[in-house]
């Protein structure tokens, strides 16, 4: 899979609401109540990560959690990348 251009991301980006890219990588950060809702959010994202075979550079600290996407096997970001996304937007929506 061919890693898209910063032109192609950067016009992907614009159907994709709270991403940016940065560092080679699409990257956003949510904030939810607490730990429990931030940790439910990230079960659920576990398991369609799971399916699809592509997982997330993500960290947890209370109740925020920062993303970033990147294919590395592709050496950046590719479908793969924004599919994910749009599945993770899903579920935090």
């Amino acid at each position: 899979m061919k890693p898209f251009t910063e032109l192609q991301i950067l016009s992907r980006l614009k159907d994709l609401e709270g991403w940016e890219y940065e560092d080679n990588a699409i990257h956003t950060t949510f904030e939810f109540d607490d730990f429990k809702d931030a940790f439910s959010v990230m079960t659920r994202i576990a398991f369609e990560v799971e399916k699809i075979n592509h997982h997330p550079d993500w960290s947890n600290v209370y109740n925020t959690l920062q993303i970033s996407l990147s294919t590395h096997d592709a050496g950046g970001v590719t479908e793969k990348d924004f599919q994910l996304a749009t599945i993770i937007n899903g579920l935090v929506s």
